[in-house]
Order: structure tokens, then C-alpha cells, then sequence
């Protein structure tokens, strides 16, 4: 049997533009295309946000003097900090410890009221671990004066403070080198810390590395 010339021809007839095949096979190529396209400059995006330039502390505000600016990859998480194109939010405050250089989260900020913390100063006139910093945690303990001028046993009366501040002291004559730390106290607390700094009572801290507090 001879076969026909004429379907022959037509299988090997070049596809036209207009053949759908055609054109669709084209649209998949440059979705493709583009969708790489879009992946790849998603992935190099970057957004300028603030960081803290020193360090803020708890109940401060962002001003231009404590924060500066950075551009950072930050993908899907960009809507936990705050974008520069937005400008330094107003009313706020910090309500916890922004360390140097950290990127400024959301999280962080709140309203003067929400602050549940106040800085007390505390007069150490032991030797401190080195780790006690600004933004570690430390365990306070307080002896009370007994009748015999000495101090009765220490007992714990904060747990893993924060340190809001350290700086360094001294004595009325100058003679005696101390520490006063900056920790924050919840107002349940207060009061049983003011009365042993108003009864004389020794304080001591000692660095708690768990964090834990109560």
C-alpha cells in the first residue's frame, strides 16, 4: 500500500502562530519566567527599620539620638518592627530592654501605663559578678538589722530582676567604692523593697542565669 503524500505533508507542516499548542507552551514559559523573576528580587529586598544605637531601656521613648537605621532582609517577619517610611511612633515607650544594635520589635514598645516594671537604684557594696550588666537578671537578697547590730539571715525578695542600669558609687566621705544598679520592680514588690532600704536592712545580688522571676 502506498502511502498518501498528502497526510504526510500534513504532519510535517510547521506549527503556525495561531496554533494554540503553540501559544499556550509560550504563556507556561514566561509565567515561569517571571514567577522566577519575582522570587529573586523577594528574596533581595531589603527594608530600612530602626535599631537601638546604645541600648533603651525600660519607659524610654525612640528619639533620633538612641535609635539609627539599618536595612535588613526580613521577609515575612517585616511586620513585627518599625519601617522608617513610617517615622518614630509617638506616646510610646519602651516596656522592655532594647540591647545595642538590636533591631526595634513591636513587641517592645507600649503605652506608660502598660509598664509593669519601675526602676528602683540599690546601693551594692560587694564586689559584683561581671555578668551583672545592663539587661541580665539578678536574684536580691535582704538581711534585716537585728538587735545585736548585726543582720539577721538573708532571705529572697526579688527573683531574677532586670537590670535597667549599672553605675558607680561611692560613700559620703569618698572613701568606700560602691555599685548602684538600676532594677526593675513590679509594684507587688515595692513595698517590702522600700522598707528594707528605709530599715537600713543589707542588700546583697547574686547573677541569676536562668532569668526566671516571680
Amino acid at each position: 500500500m502506498v502511502p498518501d503524500s498528502s497526510a504526510t505533508a500534513a504532519r510535517l507542516k510547521r506549527p503556525s502562530w495561531r496554533d494554540p499548542r503553540l501559544l499556550m507552551g509560550i504563556l507556561l514559559v514566561l509565567v515561569s519566567v517571571a514567577g522566577v523573576v519575582f522570587l529573586v528580587n523577594s528574596a533581595d529586598r531589603t527594608t530600612e527599620v530602626y535599631a537601638a544605637r546604645d541600648g533603651i531601656g525600660v519607659g524610654e521613648a525612640l528619639t533620633a539620638e538612641n535609635v539609627v537605621r539599618a536595612k535588613v532582609r526580613l521577609g515575612e517577619t517585616e511586620q513585627h518592627y518599625i519601617p522608617v517610611e513610617s517615622g518614630l511612633p509617638e506616646g510610646v515607650v519602651a516596656v522592655q530592654r532594647i540591647a545595642k544594635d538590636q533591631l526595634v520589635p513591636r513587641a517592645s514598645l507600649g503605652e506608660v501605663d502598660q509598664l509593669d516594671r519601675k526602676p528602683v537604684a540599690l546601693t551594692i557594696d560587694e564586689t559584683l559578678p561581671s555578668q551583672a550588666v545592663e539587661g541580665a537578671r539578678v536574684d536580691v537578697w535582704v538581711a534585716q538589722p537585728d538587735a545585736k547590730n548585726g543582720y539577721g539571715e538573708p532571705k529572697l525578695l526579688l527573683s531574677g530582676a532586670e537590670i535597667a542600669e549599672v553605675t558607680a558609687g561611692s560613700t559620703a566621705l569618698g572613701s568606700t567604692k560602691t555599685t548602684v544598679l538600676m532594677v526593675l520592680v513590679e509594684d507587688s514588690h515595692m513595698p517590702a523593697l522600700l522598707g528594707a532600704q528605709a530599715n537600713e536592712a543589707k542588700i546583697s545580688v547574686v547573677w541569676n542565669p536562668g532569668g526566671g522571676s516571680r
